[in-house]
């Protein structure tokens, strides 16, 4: 789908397409269509990001840019500050994945970040995507107190570096 390609090239590999992000992760939307081979244009580019359900990419405030608002591969900064998290955060998973998070702790993988969700209903929906869901607790509040630094995407999407296995537990 387009969605899908744009996640690809604005997220992981913009070079697919020969674009060059900048700091940010941003890329002017009219090069985005005109490097994309015929995949997209500016309506659907524009129409996706106002209909995407996750809210995954934002365009700039003058409308000429776009960029993936999380999960990248590829280092950008997004601008966020640190921010105080709630005293508990949710990370939905599959089941398979459990024994190993829980030696290892969560570790963002290809991605920059650890995602977590504010609540339990879209951790499972996370979990949901990868396996039979389990959701585990994350005490973001003593995570926090310990030096951890949480960040919120521009979609609600809570990011961190990583979370240490003694800060998660597996929720009921």
């Amino acid at each position: 789908s387009a969605s899908k390609f744009m996640s690809l090239v604005l997220r992981h590999r913009p070079d697919t397409i020969g674009i060059e992000l900048d700091a940010e992760g941003w890329v002017a939307v009219a090069e985005l269509v005109e490097k994309s081979g015929g995949k997209l244009t500016d309506g659907l580019v524009r129409q996706i990001v106002r209909d995407n359900e996750k809210q995954r990419f934002a365009l700039s405030e003058d409308g000429l840019d776009i960029r993936a608002n999380q999960g990248h591969s590829v280092v950008v900064d997004l601008g966020l500050s640190a921010i105080k998290p709630p005293e508990r955060l949710f990370h939905g998973t599959a089941t398979r994945f459990i024994a190993s998070i829980m030696d290892q702790g969560l570790k963002p993988g290809m991605r920059q970040f650890v995602h977590l969700s504010p609540d339990q209903e879209t951790a499972i929906k996370v979990g949901q995507r990868h396996g039979k869901p389990v959701v585990l607790n994350v005490d973001a509040g003593a995570l926090h107190s310990d030096g951890g630094s949480f960040y919120v995407s521009h979609n609600g999407v809570w990011l961190i570096g990583s979370v240490p296995a003694r800060y998660l537990s597996v929720a009921d």
